[in-house]
C-alpha cells in the first residue's frame, strides 16, 4: 500500500481523474448509464424477489442527488467497510423513500455494486456471485467499469478471466446452473470457483473506500445532518429506526 508522498500523489491523481471524468461526461453517456441501471433494477428485483438488491420502482420527479454522503462515525473508523456500508445505507434509505436510481449519484452506486461483488465472492466464491446475480450483463458491465475506475487492476484481470469462463459455457449449461441448488454436489460451481481472489495483493475494500473518500462529491456528516439533507431532498420527514 502506498505511503507518504506516493499515496498523496495517487490521491491527487484520482481526484483529478474524477473531476475530469465528471466534466467530460456527455449527456448521452449519462442517459446510457441511466438506462442500464433501470434494466438492472428490473432484472435484479425479479431475481431476488425484493431482497438484498431491491431497487425502488417508484418514479420520483426530482433532480439528481449529486453528493456522496457518509457518517462521521464511519469516517473515523479504521475499518474501510464502514465507509462503504455508510454509503450503502444512504442508498438503501433513498430507495425506501421512493428515489429512483437515476437520481442517486452514479459513483455512489458504483461503490454499492462493487461491494456486492466483493461480499458475494468473499462469502461463497465466484460461483455464488454468478448464481445470486443471475449473471446479469448490466451488473457485470458496472463492476468491470468500477474495478477499472478505482484502480483495482488485479481484481479486474481476475474478473475478466472468470467472466470468460462463464461466457464459454453454453446457455443451457448456465441456465441449469442458475436454476439448480448451489449447495451439494455441483461440478459447475466448483469449476467457476477461484481462490486467487483471496491471494491478490490488492485490498478491494480499501480501494473502494478510498475511491469514495477521495471523490470530489464526497461529504462527511453527522447522522442528524444526513437525515436533514435527505429529508430536504425527498420533501418529507423520514422515519428513523
Amino acid at each position: 500500500m502506498a505511503k507518504g508522498p506516493e499515496k498523496n500523489t495517487k490521491n491527487k491523481a484520482l481526484h483529478t481523474k474524477l473531476l475530469k471524468r465528471k466534466k467530460a461526461k456527455l449527456r448521452e453517456e449519462k442517459e446510457a448509464q441511466s438506462k442500464r441501471l433501470k434494466a438492472l433494477t428490473a432484472q435484479m428485483n425479479e431475481k431476488n424477489n425484493g431482497e438484498d438488491l431491491d431497487l425502488s420502482k417508484n418514479k420520483t420527479q426530482m433532480e439528481e442527488f449529486g453528493r456522496i454522503i457518509v457518517s462521521e462515525t464511519a469516517m473515523k473508523s479504521e475499518n474501510p467497510q464502514d465507509v462503504i456500508h455508510s454509503n450503502i445505507s444512504v442508498i438503501n434509505l433513498m430507495r425506501e423513500e421512493g428515489v429512483d436510481d437515476e437520481f442517486i449519484h452514479e459513483d455512489a452506486l458504483t461503490s454499492y455494486y462493487l461491494d456486492y461483488y466483493y461480499s458475494q465472492y468473499t462469502e461463497g466464491n465466484f460461483s455464488q456471485f454468478v448464481y445470486n446475480s443471475g449473471w446479469n450483463k448490466e451488473l457485470n458491465e458496472l463492476i468491470e467499469e468500477g474495478l477499472a475506475l478505482i484502480g483495482a487492476e488485479k481484481h479486474l484481470e481476475l474478473f475478466l478471466a472468470q467472466s470468460k469462463k462463464v461466457r464459454l459455457m453454453s446457455n443451457i449449461k448456465l441456465g441449469k446452473f442458475l436454476k439448480a441448488k448451489l449447495e451439494g454436489v455441483n461440478p459447475v460451481r466448483d469449476s467457476l470457483n477461484n481462490d486467487t481472489f483471496f491471494e491478490l495483493e490488492e485490498n478491494l475494500a480499501e480501494l473502494n473506500a478510498n475511491f469514495l473518500k477521495n471523490h470530489p462529491d464526497f461529504e462527511v456528516l453527522s447522522v442528524d445532518e444526513m437525515f436533514a439533507d435527505l429529508e430536504e431532498y425527498v420533501g418529507h420527514e423520514i422515519k428513523r429506526a
